[in-house]
């Protein structure tokens, strides 16, 4: 199979899914109301809440969302072939992640923009409410230093990715100070900030061995300390003077990345080298130790669905929303481009030859044992200028690919380590995103937890609140991005953060059931809740069977074991909900209640 034919069978999925089924969970499910007054406009203080224009927060949004997991989890899915991985795409984000996106975005934005625990206390109860609090404090914690460890690795001695990467910081205030004083001039700011930095991209390159290139060629010591810094003031600072203005401009990086990289497969239209099943879908995988089934949809979260776009759908884009019929295009449509740019990072990995894609995700020993052959491996890394074998967790894949596809247009051959380094600093930015804007929604989820105990913590005009709370959130992941630990704990990502998917779900389909007189309508929740909630249980005791216990990694063993009973507490009190609603609903007893 050629990527071409892929490429434009996603593509018409994905346009018709978004006006048919979108358009239908927007008017009839959630009933947006475009005169209602949303919290950007209700609460606006100038720092958390700020109406938005609906491009910028749909580039905020895409670009806090779009983290590592649309590009590493379908290049390690990859072990299974291409069909896997394409058909949990295409149906786990139509049917779940997009559905997902866009009820909790709708829910936080009906809460006046409260965070998940606060929406699990007031449409489940209190138990659940503490409990997902707990739960996402726990995913987020992991999340953020996890995905430090791999922007630490993409820019230590890196200063052309480091450069870059500072660089849009001040970019982004200075665009952001002009869509502030200047809201009718968001084209003429758009126009400068990507010049701008289309310009510092361009220069990055010759740094090298300049008194700037010097200065930006941190150690593993300096990029670990830089990351929490600037968390911290993308956590802290107005959300209009950094982090909506960074984001917005970072999604046309992104996107325009993965477009050119979609116009290079039109043209290269490279084969599918990789088979559309492995033997590797019983389990027993070099990558992925599992069978297909659960490990696919654990493997490929962002992409199809995952916990983690519930934060920043109940974080920073509720309180952006300027008007409520924006929620389709934000929520939804932000989870297929999200979609798409994870069927860019599939096809780079499968239209690598076998061999060649096992040895560079495989350690040396473990490839030798697959006994398969390399084809252009050696070829490639000369090319590049760096030995490719070993170099395991899907970004080097990703690089080699997208290289591979750009050198293959005409006259770009020449360019392929140009190419390689231009996507690691891609990925960098790609995941950088997340990890500021998952700062802040940390930050929101501290002041609500504890606010409980300190009332005044809730209040986000309360400076040595904010302030307080956006030091402990990076003081938390950066602990543990400096000891290292979490590389022991990262394992626990993939399980606990679609559990924190499911728990959404769960929260959607009591929010719909509560104020919907079409009961059905709970389905479009509950479906895709049964799926992954089954799935992600069974992953979870898989693991702990085959790999925690078997080398008694207790520590690992006991935190899946308090996420899953977390969320089976969730459930538990949210299934009892949902029967007592339907009882009276069906009796007449209770009638469709409005948030």
């Amino acid at each position: 199979m050629n990527a071409l034919t892929l490429i434009i069978a996603v593509s018409c999925i994905l346009v018709i899914a978004y006006r048919l089924y979108g358009g239908f969970v927007a008017a009839k499910v959630l009933a947006l109301d475009s005169s209602r007054v949303t919290p950007a406009h209700e609460f606006n203080n100038g720092s958390d809440y700020v109406p938005m224009n609906k491009w910028v927060a749909f580039g905020h949004h895409f670009a806090a969302i779009a983290a590592a997991g649309p590009l590493v989890g379908p290049i390690l899915a990859a072990q299974f072939g291409f069909l896997p991985g394409t058909i949990w795409l295409l149906v786990g984000a139509v049917i779940g992640g997009a559905v997902h996106d866009m009820v909790i975005l709708f829910a936080s934005v009906r809460h006046k923009g409260q965070s998940l625990s606060e929406i699990a206390k007031a449409e489940i109860g209190p138990v659940a409410g503490i409990a997902v609090g707990l739960a996402i404090l726990f995913t987020i914690t992991i999340t953020m230093a996890g995905l430090s460890l791999v922007v630490v690795h993409a820019l230590k001695h890196n200063p052309w990715g480091t450069f870059t990467v500072f660089m849009t910081i001040p970019i982004a205030m200075l665009v952001g100070t002009i869509m502030r004083a200047r809201p009718d001039k968001l084209t003429h700011a758009t126009v400068l900030g990507m010049a701008l930095i289309l310009l510092v991209v361009a220069f990055g390159p010759y740094i090298k061995g300049t008194a700037i290139g010097n200065f930006f060629d941190l150690s593993e010591t300096g990029v670990k300390l830089a990351l929490p810094i600037y968390a911290f003031f993308a956590a802290a600072l107005p959300v209009w003077f950094l982090l909506a203005p960074r984001d917005y401009l970072s999604s046309y990086m992104k996107i325009g990345t993965i477009g050119a990289l979609a116009l290079g497969i039109i043209f290269v239209n490279p084969m599918m080298h990789m088979p559309a099943v492995t033997d590797f879908i019983y389990g027993g995988g070099p990558i992925i130790k599992g069978p297909v089934w659960p490990f696919v949809s654990i493997t490929i979260a962002c992409g199809a669905i995952s916990g983690f776009h519930a934060l920043i759908g109940s974080g920073t884009t509720p309180k952006m929303i300027d008007n409520e019929k924006d929620i389709l295009l934000v929520g939804f449509g932000g989870m297929l481009m999200e979609t798409f740019v994870a069927f860019m990072a599939l096809i780079a990995a499968c239209a690598l030859h076998p061999g060649d894609y096992f040895a560079i995700n495989s350690t040396p020993a473990v490839f030798q044992k697959l006994g398969m052959t390399v084809v252009d491996l050696q070829m490639l890394s000369q090319m590049v200028g760096m030995d490719l074998a070993g170099r395991t967790g899907g970004a080097v894949t990703l690089a080699v690919g997208m290289a591979s596809i750009f050198s293959s247009l005409p006259g770009m051959k020449h360019l392929m380590s140009y190419w390689y380094n231009f996507a690691i600093l891609f990925e960098a930015v790609f995941i950088l995103t997340a990890i500021d804007a998952g700062t802040r929604v940390a930050r929101y989820i501290v002041q609500d937890f504890f606010g409980q105990a300190i009332p005044k913590l809730k209040d986000n005009d309360w400076k040595p609140g904010v302030i307080g709370s956006s030091v402990f959130v990076t003081f938390l992941w950066g602990y543990l991005l400096f000891g290292g630990d979490i590389s022991s704990v990262w394992p626990l990502f993939g399980v606990s953060n679609q559990l924190l998917a499911s728990i959404a779900l769960a929260l959607g389909t009591s929010l719909i059931l509560r104020r919907s007189s079409n009961v059905w309508y709970g389905l479009v929740t509950f479906v895709p809740l049964v799926y992954l909630f089954t799935s992600v249980l069974t992953a979870g005791y898989w693991i702990i069977v085959n790999q925690y216990l078997p080398t008694h990694n207790y520590l690992n063993t006991i935190l899946s074991s308090i996420m899953m009973g977390l969320a089976i507490i969730v459930m538990v009190d949210a299934s009892k909900k949902w029967l007592d609603m339907i009882r009276k609903r069906l009796s007449g007893d209770l009638a469709a209640q409005q948030v």
